[in-house]
């Protein structure tokens, strides 16, 4: 008799536990999660990652009634990143994303206690986003796109052999853009050539800045720098016009001005941080989750320009090819 009263308080503490987690797994179906957004700038790669990011929670199951957007863009205005960044906060969603470094940056000021997932961050730690990337521990985490610039720099040097001189165009002011130029002008030093660089504040900048650095250089490599993505339609008529190669970080500028890259794709990038956000709102913490590399690198040529540079798809593969 004993021994059927344990069995059945065993039975009975069982069911009340599949109970509780049934309620709070109905509970994580049934509400809408709110999810708040703030992006840099209005350009191609930011906004594939957007998308990538928005497409990966509708197929984890947030999506029409399920999740609740609020989509702020701050058109690269620093003032506007600190007031949007005050409004998600007094939104009190259930997860932030920040799309860029200084997004990032702008709303874990203001907001340090929604969980965050960044994307298109370069480097989280020199950016004061988490001292430990590993275990985050400022309630932010998420995907950078820290792509591989020793090895850009070495393809840009196969595809263009001749080429003696580097120009390097970015925004001095963005964190991301400085740790990846400080890489690109110790391999060309190793390299044995020489770096020219030029620096845009603005995208109204780019285009003299673009045009004096052609001027200079006998190729132009670009990093995953927000402010030249941003222009790089600029960029692309100066390279034609001027007849000056450019080799970009990510598949989204070469398609509109470089000529091939082993980069990262930023659509990707953005379903690689929904996953992590996917976590968060189904419980985990944040400092659970460390943050992660870009899943993948990719071999993204621009045929047109190829062509206009005399390079076979044979050439730029070999060349890809040489420096993994």
């Amino acid at each position: 008799m004993k021994m059927d009263k344990v069995l059945l308080s065993v039975a009975a503490l069982g069911m009340a536990t599949a109970l509780a987690a049934c309620g709070s797994t109905n509970a994580t179906k049934n509400k809408t999660v709110k999810v708040g957004v703030l992006q840099l700038i209005d350009q191609q790669a930011l906004n594939a990652a957007n998308k990538g990011f928005k497409e990966e929670l509708a197929k984890q199951g947030f999506k029409g009634s399920k999740v609740k957007f609020d989509n702020l863009n701050a058109q690269g205005d620093q003032g506007n990143l600190s007031s949007m960044s005050a409004r998600l906060k007094s939104d009190k969603n259930d997860v932030n994303l920040a799309i860029a470094t200084p997004a990032a940056q702008a709303l874990l000021k203001a907001d340090n206690q929604t969980p965050m997932v960044f994307t298109a961050v370069t480097d989280p730690k020199s950016a004061g986003l988490t001292t430990n990337p590993k275990q985050p521990d400022k309630n932010a985490t998420g995907v950078t796109d820290m792509v591989d610039v020793k090895g850009q720099i070495a393809f840009t040097h196969q595809l263009f052999p001749k080429a003696k001189t580097i120009g390097l165009l970015y925004n001095a002011a963005e964190e991301n853009s400085v740790v990846q130029i400080k890489i690109a002008k110790k391999e060309i030093a190793k390299l044995g050539l020489k770096a020219v660089v030029k620096t845009a504040a603005t995208t109204n900048d780019v285009q003299q800045a673009a045009e004096t650095l052609a001027g200079q250089a006998d190729a132009i490599y670009i990093p995953t720098d927000n402010t030249a993505a941003a222009a790089m339609p600029t960029i692309g008529k100066v390279s034609a016009a001027k007849k000056v190669p450019v080799v970009t970080a990510d598949a989204t500028m070469v398609k509109l001005a470089g000529v091939a890259t082993v980069g990262i794709n930023y659509e990707d990038l953005g379903k690689q941080t929904a996953k992590l956000a996917v976590k968060i709102i189904k419980g985990k913490k944040v400092s659970q989750l460390g943050v992660q590399a870009p899943a993948k690198a990719t071999l993204v040529t621009n045929v047109k320009r190829m062509a206009q540079f005399g390079l076979t798809k044979a050439q730029v593969e070999k060349a890809a090819n040489a420096v993994e």
